[in-house]
């Protein structure tokens, strides 16, 4: 391995006691409870527990490094409200106080690149416009708030441009209105105001088609569209940068992020666009720059794969341009890779191109010689770092813990992420750089031959030494935790019957007897391209699943991510064969590995394609007491006429219903994987979960099954929520999710006969 420059050594350094955080917890471990004298006796998580944490939202480093700005939602269980506000707090330590200038509801905070204003958005006046406010960076005290934008569709992900002269935003606009700009008289929003204002008045609500995709997730996509906006700060207007576009600029996206960015000479605008004729079979989003000097210049396409190219980001010395890469078109599950595009020689090239996992979000070092980004790893998600020359040096590891939010200030001293694990709620942490240390430099020479264990030690000889190292910066829970019985989770690994290597994750019951037996609930994550780990939820808590006397089983089978991309293929055209083999031997696994598992009592619970594979078991095994199938799959064929990402189904059943007429049914996976196709062995007790807003899987594969079930004379429950989607987000109907879904559970796995360890 070739020297290291110095700045790449310290960021790895600073690295380490981040990977031995994330595999082992975020602080130093504290002694139990019952050690420490007079330590009040801790009891097990509740639903109100859960609702009363403080959520972490979205944060923003100060450009000095000085000032952590963060979004905090809490819940009203009561009033079934959610309420998000913003907080800021000294990096160097204190306590945390309000925005002065926030109101509720306020989002989208960002310091300016001189670090002596924020830029917000909020609902305060005439819609979600853009605000600006001072900002004083010694004492952290915002004044003299002010509205930038007074657009009718409103504003949505505003960024600074680098010199403060502009603003890039979004907003949802029809695009056979003229365009907004400054120069038309105000014809352009007008134009905008009276469709609104029509569509909201008239009696009639029919919509008509006339392409795909017109509903998405949860709501229907109408007409409009997202198109991105040049706001001159000084006065000067807006500006649509996107013109008459049909398509969504940037891309929906459940990743986050907004989709585009600045050059540092604010010059140059990068953003993602899928130009495909029908997006609801494409996966294909390009990266586009748009000379933002020239208003007449159009957007020239520069990424040249057929899958997505997402999130483009420049480096701070403007002469590189990265973004996250697939290669395969159709497959929204493909490998993300990350992609330098050098801006001078218009040339490109993988970055890692022989790692095996995905990238996930990244920051570039402040002087542009390598990136720190987050990447999925045996059922966590932990902070690594690359250079963007041949003086590659990357650090693997074992996973723990779940880190994203990933900031970086401007001198290149403070490194910031907001991390969470299963047993806590996201909180915000800091790494500070270490200085140049000659011993630490000759233990890390060797690191890219060590084993991960050999890794993990060294970085925890290196924690001990006087590196300033990491810590928590925000403590949202720290005293509600603190109450509280959460079991730690326990990893093991087993073979799967083709031997692939899979891993799984137990949590035993609070207080649990070792001489004892407990009934299970076994997780099936949802995806198929997802996995379980070292991560907190508050739909699907593993934790709280655990608190009244269960013991929580997850296994990761094949289609997981975090152990390759073979291993993510491993689900494509194949839902009910491996995976449900991989599941049923990593269960047995748990039941060889941990006495304490009664099983004969276990009960199998999974949503999306989690529910999808508990149809399946349905009609595959009878060893389970209960199923619990949420916005699950049940007929494949029918599912693809009323979905709406058509690529996923046309890539995971390899093509349309169609292509397989005149097939027999073991040819056709539309049919082959079909739970619907082996009814007549479905004998286990189901409750059935969906929503009526849930438009990945529509509402109808839940009612198909529980018609089917009830038909069949299978004991079974339907859960309908009209008022939600995929998931469920409302606080209230969260509370009779878990209460319908734990007491479906007790009463089939014998626990409210008095049969369980708690009542």
């Amino acid at each position: 391995m070739r020297k290291l420059s110095l700045l790449l050594l310290l960021a790895f350094l600073s690295l380490g006691p981040a990977f031995v955080l994330a595999q082992a917890g975020a602080e130093p471990a504290q002694s139990p409870s019952a050690s420490v004298p007079n330590a009040p006796a801790k009891r097990p998580m509740t639903f109100a527990d859960m609702m009363a944490m403080k959520r972490l939202g979205s944060t923003a480093v100060s450009p000095d490094g000085k000032w952590l700005a963060y979004a905090v939602t809490s819940v009203d269980l009561d009033q079934n409200t959610k309420t998000t506000e913003w907080w800021l707090q000294k990096i160097a330590g204190g306590e945390p106080f309000k925005l002065a200038v926030g109101l509720p509801g306020d989002s989208g905070l960002e310091f300016a690149p001189d670090g002596h204003s924020v830029l917000f958005l909020s609902s305060r006046v005439g819609g979600q416009q853009i605000w600006l406010a001072d900002f004083d960076p010694e004492t952290g005290a915002t004044s003299n708030p002010k509205k930038l934008t007074a657009i009718s569709t409103e504003a949505d992900n505003a960024k600074f441009a680098p010199d403060m002269k502009s603003v890039v935003f979004t907003s949802a606009v029809y695009p056979d209105c003229p365009a907004i700009r400054p120069t038309d008289g105000g014809a352009g929003d007008r134009c905008n105001a009276g469709r609104d204002a029509a569509a909201a008045s008239s009696k009639v609500k029919a919509q008509v088609f006339t392409h795909l995709l017109y509903r998405h997730w949860d709501h229907f996509t109408g007409d409009k569209r997202s198109h991105l906006f040049l706001l001159t700060v000084d006065g000067g207007g807006i500006r649509d940068l996107t013109p008459g576009e049909t398509h969504d600029v940037p891309p929906f996206s459940l990743g986050g992020g907004v989709g585009f960015d600045i050059s540092p000479d604010s010059k140059e605008l990068a953003f993602t666009e899928n130009t495909d004729p029908e997006p609801a079979t494409s996966t294909n989003a390009d990266i586009f720059t748009l000379d933002l000097t020239n208003a007449s210049a159009r957007p020239v396409k520069i990424s040249t794969s057929l899958g997505a190219d997402v999130d483009p980001a420049y480096s701070p010395d403007g002469k590189y341009l990265a973004w996250r890469s697939q290669a395969r078109a159709g497959y929204e599950s493909d490998k993300f890779r990350l992609l330098l595009y050098d801006r001078t020689t218009k040339t490109m090239k993988y970055l890692l191109p022989k790692y095996e996992n995905w990238v996930g979000e990244f920051v570039w070092f402040p002087n542009a010689l390598g990136i720190f980004f987050t990447s999925e790893y045996q059922g966590g998600e932990a902070i690594y770092s690359d250079g963007i020359n041949e003086e590659r040096f990357f650090l693997n590891t074992v996973g723990g813990g779940a880190f994203s939010g990933l900031a970086v200030s401007k001198d290149g001293r403070t490194l910031i992420a907001s991390g969470m694990h299963v047993d806590q709620p996201t909180e915000t942490y800091i790494l500070k750089f270490p200085e140049e240390d000659q011993t630490a430099k000759a233990a890390l020479a060797h690191i890219e031959t060590m084993t991960p264990e050999e890794r993990l030690a060294l970085f925890a000889k290196l924690r001990s030494t006087e590196y300033t190292g990491e810590r928590k910066l925000t403590h949202l829970n720290d005293a509600l935790l603190a109450q509280l019985d959460l079991p730690k989770m326990e990893s093991y690994w087993f073979t799967a019957k083709d031997g692939t290597k899979l891993q799984g994750f137990v949590i035993p019951p609070p207080g649990m007897d070792p001489k004892k037996k407990y009934p299970v609930k076994f997780l099936i994550h949802g995806g198929p391209e997802g996995n379980w780990g070292d991560a907190w939820s508050y739909r699907w808590n593993a934790e709280l699943f655990a608190a009244n006397g269960y013991v929580v089983v997850m296994v990761n089978p094949r289609g997981s991510t975090g152990y390759g991309q073979a291993v993510v293929d491993g689900v494509n055209g194949d839902w009910g064969g491996k995976p449900f083999s991989d599941l049923m031997e990593g269960l047995d696994a748990a039941e060889r590995k941990f006495p304490f598992i009664d099983k004969e009592r276990e009960c199998a619970l999974g949503a999306s394609y989690g529910g999808y594979m508990a149809n399946w078991i349905l009609g595959h095994t009878s060893r389970f007491k209960c199923i619990v199938s949420h916005d699950g799959m049940f007929n494949p064929e029918s599912a693809y006429g009323s979905t709406e990402e058509l690529w996923f189904n046309e890539w995971e059943f390899r093509g349309k219903p169609w292509d397989y007429h005149g097939k027999p049914d073991a040819d056709n996976p539309y049919r082959k994987w079909s739970p619907m196709m082996y009814a007549k062995n479905f004998k286990t007790p189901t409750l059935v979960v969906h929503g009526q807003l849930d438009y990945r899987l529509d509402v109808s594969e839940g009612l198909q099954l529980f018609t089917t079930l009830q038909r069949l004379g299978v004991p079974s429950k339907m859960l309908y929520f009209p008022d939600e989607g995929h998931w469920v987000l409302k606080p209230q109907n969260s509370q009779l999710w878990y209460k319908t879904v734990n007491d479906w559970v007790d009463q089939w796995t014998g626990k409210k006969q008095g049969l369980g360890t708690r009542d």
